[in-house]
Order: structure tokens, then C-alpha cells, then sequence
């Protein structure tokens, strides 16, 4: 079976049968051995015998691995998986900036941003209170800001709009 694996950032092409692998079109002999009682197991590569121990990451595929006490995070795979990841987000297009919206009802207190500021992420955008405590709503992101339909001293809804950002 082809995988495209990712090993800290770099994607390196792994295609795996019975007899061993095939690591960048370079055919190594390999055999992975369970450990019994144990959450380690014995990689052999060639003559070299390595400790491994993989934890399941989050995401499909993700992986942190402990080979010989160095820790690499790791995404394996397969072809059909990547390629139908690949299609889709280029189908998805470019996402821009998040909105920001009122993450819960409560009144507009201050707006510190104009149309046509730029911000930079963890900026202050807009404050509003709920439950007597102001919070101070921050970028998510960079971007410019689009339009304001944020006005201070106006009840909101949690969910409203309050900036549109490009």
C-alpha cells in the first residue's frame, strides 16, 4: 500500500508490502514486532532494531511517535485519502478571514477598529458586556477590516455579526 507521510513538516513517499518497504524509492527491508505487555514496539530496518511507540493524534492519520526517545508528529496517508483531502480543499477555495460575531447576547460597549484598519491576530476589535463583565473580542487572525456593523451602546444577539474582515 502507497502512503505519503509527513514527518515534522517534510512529506516523504512510503509505499509498504510483505517483504519491507520502499522509503522514497529506496527499498529497505523492515518488520514491525509488538512488544507483549507493552506499549513499545521493535522496528527493524535493514541490521538496525529501533524502539518505537505511537500514540493516535487527533486527526485522521496523526500520530506521535517516540523512535528511540525522539518524538516526531507524524500524518500517514494512504493515496485515496490524500487525494480526496487535496480535491477538497481545493474545492473549498480560499478562505479569508473569519467575521467577527458576538459569542454571546450582551450590549456593544466600544468598537476599536475603522473600516479599512488593518489588524493583526490577538487585537482588540470590539468590547461588549454580558453579565456585567466587559470582553474584549479579538482577531482570530490578520486581515483588514471590510465593514463595522458593530455600534456601541446596541443590544446584540449571540451569533450577530459584528465585523466583516478580508
Amino acid at each position: 500500500m502507497k502512503y505519503v507521510v509527513r514527518v515534522n513538516g517534510a512529506d516523504v513517499e512510503v509505499i509498504v508490502d510483505a517483504d519491507g518497504a520502499s522509503v522514497a524509492g529506496t527499498r529497505v527491508p523492515a518488520h514491525l514486532a509488538a512488544v507483549n505487555g507493552s506499549p513499545m514496539n521493535l522496528l527493524t530496518v535493514g541490521d538496525e532494531v529501533h524502539r518505537i511507540i505511537a500514540r493516535k493524534g487527533a486527526g485522521r492519520g496523526e500520530y506521535t511517535l517516540w523512535l528511540d526517545g525522539f518524538r516526531f508528529e507524524v500524518e500517514a496517508l494512504d493515496e485515496r485519502t490524500r487525494a480526496i483531502r487535496e480535491l477538497s480543499s481545493v474545492a473549498s477555495g480560499p478562505m479569508g478571514p473569519a467575521p467577527l460575531r458576538a459569542p454571546m447576547p450582551g450590549m456593544v460597549v466600544r468598537v476599536s477598529v475603522k473600516e479599512g484598519d488593518a489588524v493583526q491576530p490577538g487585537q482588540g476589535l470590539v468590547v461588549m458586556e454580558a453579565m456585567k463583565m466587559e470582553n474584549e473580542l479579538r482577531s482570530a487572525g490578520a486581515g483588514t477590516v471590510k465593514r463595522v456593523l458593530a455600534t456601541p451602546g446596541t443590544a446584540v444577539e449571540k451569533g450577530a455579526l459584528l465585523l466583516e474582515l478580508e
